[in-house]
């Protein structure tokens, strides 16, 4: 009894829980944990049964006054463990929920899953673009490998398109009915015909193209409209370009994954655009009309006079155009000065008596700092002038 969990704490539900909502509960788990609705998942089998337990016990009146008092050990020694004293209402919840799906509770009638329509599968691809192809937009071919309806057989995997035989295993239900031992007692399930996987159908003369599997491979160029403003790392869904459908099903769609290069002037910051710009001395003391580079072509731009290096200013609307937006955001641009190196004996000269003219209230931000290093440290301060 060690190893087994605590009916309540299995089914998520307090000790004070009405037969309601321990009913409500036992339904929404037997919906999430139903083997037939989940064939790739081991130990989904393994949940169910463990909840039916559970609730096979406590939605009983009399089991679940023993197993409050004497827990695992009363039900046993009292000879009232799970699967006796029927069901419950456990057949009755399970067939509102599955209908004629039958299952590990069914009595045949079990919908033939191999044969109902399904989405082909998903295809991933990844296309790199430059910086400018992705502000502007780009119509592009991409070549992907996928599956399509064989066009010997026409999807039908037969030769010639002929149609499949019966299955005579199974009478062309997909399904055969086995009776098993459990811990609730004998439980009739339906499981996948083993001669024809399920489908209720045989091919007897197999489509050499498609060898009976009823698609093939093929290698599609696919036109892809890339949209102006996307991002790095942004992903495209291209609808209905994936693999064909399995039984008449939708097909798959194609996602694309889409990386961008960087740009030798350019920085991205959403649909906003940053980039620096070098001036030189004589264009920041005495302001110049610059030219200014954008992904539209360039612009002209005028700084004023007195413009300090780092100064940023903005070109509404020269930014990035929005995805399906007719708006665009924003380019920042960032002046920097450059000083210049390498000056001759004239030039230098020329330098300090344009230095030597200068008065303290040219120099707004100098004078501050030194006012401020005189107050804090005294004499010291004015050293440093």
């Amino acid at each position: 009894m060690a190893d087994k969990r605590d009916y309540y704490e299995v089914l998520g539900v307090g000790r004070d829980v009405s037969d309601e909502e321990l009913k409500k509960v036992y339904r929404q788990l037997a919906r999430k944990y139903h083997p037939d609705l989940h064939p790739d998942d081991p130990t989904a089998e393994e949940k169910f049964k463990e909840i039916t337990e559970a609730y096979e016990v406590l939605s009983n009146p009399e089991k679940r006054q023993v197993y409050d008092q004497y827990g695992h050990e009363g039900l046993e020694s009292g000879g009232m463990g799970p699967g006796t004293g029927g069901f419950s209402d456990v057949s009755e919840i399970l067939e509102s929920l599955f209908g004629g799906m039958g299952g590990m509770f069914g009595g045949g009638g079990r919908v033939n899953a191999a044969n109902a329509p399904r989405q082909g599968r998903d295809l991933q691809t990844n296309v790199t673009l430059d910086f400018m192809e992705a502000v502007n937009g780009k119509s592009i071919d991409l070549t992907v490998q996928r599956m399509e309806n064989c066009p010997d057989c026409r999807g039908s995997g037969s030769a010639g398109g002929a149609a499949a035989d019966v299955c005579p295993n199974c009478q062309g239900r997909g399904t055969v009915k086995a009776t098993q031992r459990t811990p609730f007692g004998m439980i009739s399930s339906s499981k996948p015909c083993p001669h024809c996987g399920g489908k209720g159908k045989v091919i007897k003369n197999p489509c050499q193209k498609c060898r009976g599997v009823g698609r093939i491979r093929v290698t599609k160029n696919i036109p892809v409209n890339i949209p102006a403003g996307i991002d790095d790392g942004q992903q495209l869904r291209v609808s209905g370009q994936g693999d064909v459908g399995l039984n008449g099903g939708p097909n798959g769609d194609l996602y694309v994954g889409v990386s961008v290069r960087p740009h030798p002037l350019y920085t991205r910051d959403g649909f906003d655009i940053h980039c620096d710009i070098p001036i030189t001395y004589a264009q920041a003391v005495l302001g110049d009309e610059i030219v200014v580079p954008t992904v539209d072509g360039n612009v002209k731009y005028r700084i004023a006079e007195g413009t300090q290096t780092g100064t940023v200013f903005r070109l509404k609307g020269k930014g990035i155009k929005r995805l399906q937006r007719s708006d665009r955001g924003d380019q920042y641009v960032r002046v920097y000065i450059e000083v210049p190196k390498g000056l001759n004996k004239k030039q230098k000269e020329l330098i300090q008596q344009l230095e030597a003219s200068l008065e303290a209230k040219n120099y707004a931000k100098r004078e501050s700092f030194f006012s401020k290093l005189k107050d804090l440290f005294g004499k010291a301060g004015d050293d440093n002038k």
